[in-house]
């Protein structure tokens, strides 16, 4: 009997110590899985929002500004760009003075032809000419060229189609789409496995906010960052296209920056 009983024990001091262990492995390996899919998990892209359309995106070491507009002190304490967007020739969207200040002998200019025709004599590193529809592969990211028009009647004399850029930028898996001034046109509708979008919503000169969310619904982006939503009469009811959008689509995460400091 005190040799079952000794038996016994030990096969129950065995098994904690056994089941202790096997604990301890398991919590070994599931801290070290999650230090690899932290690891693993891709770099955020920085936005600092300037003011209006123009904006700074960073992503790893590489820079790139959005329609920079507003003077050389609106980029004050920035890092110089290695790549400048530019939309469009209205000037909230190109400014030649703010461009001739800058330090460009390191920086690529990516611009539709309507602006290369409107640029002063800068000293770039160069200056890229993207059309509607056309792809560029950057080596640290790759760029398409999105249209950007009017629909509704009366705006059609602001934007007609071919003239301005809207660009999706893909870093590693993330894709980025600005939209540009534009309305809620098919091409904006299709697109496809958006992470973040910045969608513009103003009058007369884009689209009202009700276009927007409509078009937001409908290709679905994980982040919508609205942007360019002053006009005429004053700035546009963002909170009113959240309230559409999540209505329908709370998965839909509706970012407010302060694009008008």
């Amino acid at each position: 009997m005190k040799h079952s009983s000794l038996i016994t024990s030990v096969f129950i001091v065995l098994l904690f110590n056994c089941k202790n262990s096997t604990e301890k492995v398991v919590e070994i390996a599931s801290e070290s899985a999650n230090e690899l899919f932290e690891s693993n998990k891709p770099e955020e892209i920085k936005i600092i929002p300037i003011s209006h359309a123009t904006m700074v995106l960073a992503y790893e070491d590489q820079i790139v500004y959005v329609d920079p507009v507003g003077g050389i002190e609106a980029f004050s304490g920035q890092e110089q760009p290695d790549y400048i967007l530019i939309t469009d020739i209205h000037g909230d969207h190109l400014d030649p003075s703010t461009l001739e200040r800058m330090a460009l002998d390191s920086t690529t200019l990516i611009v539709p032809q309507t602006v290369k025709e409107q640029l002063p004599a800068l000293k770039a590193k160069e200056v890229i000419v993207m059309n509607n529809g056309e792809t560029l592969d950057l080596d640290v990211f790759s760029i398409e060229a999105i249209p950007m028009y009017n629909l509704r009647e009366e705006a059609l004399k602001y934007h007609e189609k071919g003239r301005g850029n809207g660009y999706v930028l893909t870093w590693s898996d993330q894709r980025v789409y600005i939209s540009g001034d534009t309305e809620d046109i098919s091409e904006m509708r299709n697109l496809k496995n958006i992470d973040i979008a910045f969608i513009c919503m103003n009058l007369p000169y884009t689209m009202p906010v009700e276009s927007a969310a409509s078009a937001v619904l409908d290709f679905k982006p994980k982040n919508v960052y609205p942007y360019h939503y002053r006009g005429t009469d004053g700035m546009s009811d963002v909170d009113k296209f959240r309230s559409i959008v999540n209505k329908s689509n709370p998965d839909i995460e509706i970012v407010q920056l302060d694009w008008y400091k």
